[in-house]
């Protein structure tokens, strides 16, 4: 998730005490003139995409003097470390690689990220990643105009449906390379809940006629059972570790009825690592 910047003390102590009991909070205090805090900053943005459950601040104590005397902080760049509004710990340099160990260390369960479909507690390591499609450019073949497939990635009590048969084929681009763990299909009913599901990764397009011959990365044939408890359908992982895009063929439904209706379609999953751990120890190394 994006750094969260502070506006006023106020805000800081409400994002502090708003974070929850379990939640981990990772506070930057930084400064403009600051060479090592400018230098593990881009590193630090990247660490609040990798670990989306964990809650990521960025203080200038230039600018808010006050919250950095309070927080006794007298040299830059600080990290604090807090749950339940406690600091937990603390880190004083630009140590890459220490800070993403006590971030490791402190992170705690990756409960709900702040997605539409509160799944981010599903998977250890991995949440929601709705916030990373494309939405503008997400395309479904085969969907009524009504009932589109906007509709499948929010929360609420809209959904997809297919128009003149059973069969749609839904296009979803992610604004960055990810690694995609499972998927969540939430059913408008059973019966009208997809049965075989082809998906095919890093594909622009595919039309219907293109759906037989052109080689999935994966099939999955889905039962009623599949759709009790948390509805999360694993992924063959290792096959879905650089994805940008994603395409969904869905052949038919558990009921055989005339149309294929899904109220949510979550993708779980988290932003690809591609951070340069030689360039991580260069930084420990200088600072």
């Amino acid at each position: 998730m994006p750094v969260k910047g502070i506006t006023s003390q106020a805000d800081y102590q409400n994002i502090l005490s708003g974070a929850g009991a379990t939640k981990l909070v990772v506070v930057d205090f930084t400064a403009a003139w600051c060479g090592p805090c400018q230098t593990i900053k881009p590193i630090f943005e990247k660490l609040s995409n990798q670990y989306r459950h964990v809650t990521f601040v960025k203080v200038d104590v230039d600018e808010f003097q006050e919250v950095a005397a309070v927080a006794g902080v007298t040299a830059m760049p600080t990290f604090q470390f807090f749950k339940a509004n406690k600091k937990i710990a603390e880190m004083k340099g630009a140590n890459a690689v220490q800070l993403e160990t006590l971030i490791k260390q402190h992170q705690g369960p990756a409960e709900d990220a702040g997605g539409a479909s509160g799944s981010g507690s599903l998977v250890a390591g991995h949440s929601d990643i709705s916030d990373q499609i494309t939405l503008n450019q997400v395309d479904c073949l085969n969907q009524q105009t009504a009932n589109h497939v906007r509709n499948a990635l929010k929360a609420d009590e809209t959904y997809l449906e297919s128009d003149v048969d059973e069969q749609l084929i839904i296009s979803v681009p992610f604004n960055q390379a990810i690694k995609l763990h499972s998927l969540k299909i939430v059913p408008k009913d059973v019966a009208h809940a997809p049965k075989t599901i082809k998906l095919y990764v890093n594909r622009l397009t595919l039309g219907f006629d293109e759906a037989d011959s052109v080689q999935e990365t994966q099939t999955i044939v889905l039962s009623e059972s599949d759709y009790e408890g948390n509805g999360l359908i694993s992924l063959r992982f290792v096959k879905f570790q650089n994805v940008t895009s994603v395409i969904l063929f869905i052949e038919d439904n558990l009921g055989d009825e005339e149309t294929t209706q899904i109220k949510q379609l979550v993708f779980i999953g988290s932003p690809l690592d591609s951070t340069d751990m030689s360039a991580l120890k260069k930084v420990e190394h200088e600072h």
